[in-house]
């Protein structure tokens, strides 16, 4: 048996075990590590190779663990807390409402800007779904909007903390790919603001054509303008960290830390109690633990791949195939829609950049190619920072998707009078308004790689 069979049959082995309901943390740990021991075992006999194994699994979670650009994601978790606890998410949402509610279907246009706001303090899609089921879901319904619409609406905004920074799953295609943190979550903000648009565009067009979800009018502008002050903090924390990405004034982990600094003063400032910020704490830590475990138990996997040869066998294949490169890409995105649906966002790209990112490289014509001898027009770094906003998209795409649909399973656990079948029937116009948006970046790559390439 060669290493490449090894690899194929474990690969299978763990695509059964995540099929089968095993968490993917574990599934990779365990198929990686035995795996490892199958492969050591075959060059150096079983008992050498069975502690060779082990002591290689025990390393890598802390060698890899420790890096500084990991330090990031429990800054942004945090802040999105902070802001839930301190009452800032109704805060935003009370003020989208006042400005926007006299559009047609304006709660839920109001809805989509305050996730969107959300998000840019969060970048957390679960968080920012379960938070506005809550704050969102009783005032739609109140207004006279279908459970359908009002639970679709948070589930398909909370995907927006996907792509618009500080996005959690961003952070981690950096580390993965080696590509600078800064530059993917600056290249997410325009693709951000392009899918919201979309959304809002979907949203009023079907609420003037059916007329079952009124405006909201009787707001004065001195109303809408006192609402103005509560946005502050998360607009100052949006500010900060965008400009600290784009002028290269701090690192992400800086820009973090300043971020969380300052919704925590805001916060005990406006009366936050120590409950709260207990409360805040443990779901950040909650969070962050089972982000470095899913981290973890992937990266035993992927250390088997290597030594297995999957992902240059993979990439061969995908080169040798007689398709043009933009056909075999938007296949390679298709099959991620697929797998999406039975695995969650951030498993699934652990699982596969490895052996899928450098096919991508390799079909434009390398790390180092320069945009005029490329396949896709841009250059090798412009190519994987676009690469991974259109995967982060096609993993926002399926937290609404059945039969795995994470967003929706959450709003429907917030809110258990609204089926899960019905929020998913209710997401069917946002999964267009996705494959629309998807389709927009692909022909025009300007819209992720015209920020990164003016920062300092």
């Amino acid at each position: 048996m060669t290493p490449f069979d090894v690899g194929l049959m474990m690969t299978g082995i763990l695509l059964v075990l995540v099929l089968i309901g095993v968490r993917v943390a574990f599934a990779a740990a365990f198929t990686g590590l035995v795996g490892l021991i199958i492969h050591f075992s075959l060059l150096q006999g079983f008992d050498r190779g069975f502690f060779t194994a082990l002591k290689m699994a025990g390393t890598i979670p802390h060698s890899k663990s420790v890096t500084y650009s990991l330090s990031v994601l429990p800054t942004f978790i945090l802040i999105g807390f902070l802001a839930f606890y301190a009452g800032f998410t109704k805060q935003l949402f009370e003020a989208s409402k006042r400005w926007l509610g006299w559009m047609p279907g304006g709660m839920a246009v109001g809805t989509v800007f305050a996730t969107a706001g959300f998000a840019a303090v969060s970048g957390a899609s679960v968080a920012t779904a379960a938070v506005f089921a809550r704050v969102a879901i009783p005032e739609m319904l109140a207004a006279g909007y279908s459970k359908r619409m009002s639970a679709a609406v948070v589930a398909a905004g909370g995907t927006l903390a996907s792509l618009i920074p500080p996005s959690a799953i961003l952070v981690i295609y950096a580390i993965l790919v080696e590509q600078s943190v800064g530059k993917l979550l600056i290249a997410g903000f325009l693709p951000g603001v392009f899918s919201a648009a979309i959304y809002i565009a979907i949203i009023v067009g079907i609420s003037a054509w059916r007329g079952d979800a009124p405006p909201i009018r009787g707001f004065t502008w001195k109303q809408r303008f006192e609402s103005i002050p509560g946005t502050l903090p998360i607009i100052a924390v949006v500010a900060i960290i965008f400009c600290s990405f784009f002028f290269g004034l701090a690192t992400p982990t800086e820009a973090g830390s300043l971020g969380a600094f300052i919704v925590l003063i805001v916060a005990l400032a406006k009366g936050m109690k120590v409950k709260q910020l207990g409360q805040a704490l443990h779901e950040s830590a909650k969070l962050t633990v089972m982000i470095f475990t899913l981290i973890w138990g992937v990266l035993v996997y992927v250390r088997f791949l290597g030594f297995a040869g999957l992902p240059d066998a993979f990439e061969a294949f995908i080169v040798s195939l007689h398709f043009s490169p933009w056909t075999t890409l938007v296949l390679i995105l298709c099959a991620y829609a697929v797998l999406g649906m039975f695995m969650d966002a951030i498993g699934m790209l652990i699982l596969t950049l490895p052996v899928v990112y450098p096919a991508v490289m390799a079909l434009n014509g390398g790390e180092g190619v320069s945009a005029a001898d490329s396949a896709f027009g841009m250059s090798g770094e412009a190519c994987a920072i676009w690469f991974g906003i259109l995967v982060v998209k096609m993993a926002e795409l399926c937290l609404i998707t059945p039969p795995i649909g994470l967003n929706c399973f959450v709003v429907s656990g917030v809110r258990p009078d609204i089926p899960v079948q019905e929020v998913f029937r209710g997401c069917i116009p946002f999964f267009v308004a996705d494959v629309l948006t998807i389709g927009g970046l692909l022909a025009f790559p300007a819209i992720i790689t015209i920020l990164p390439e003016l920062m300092a």
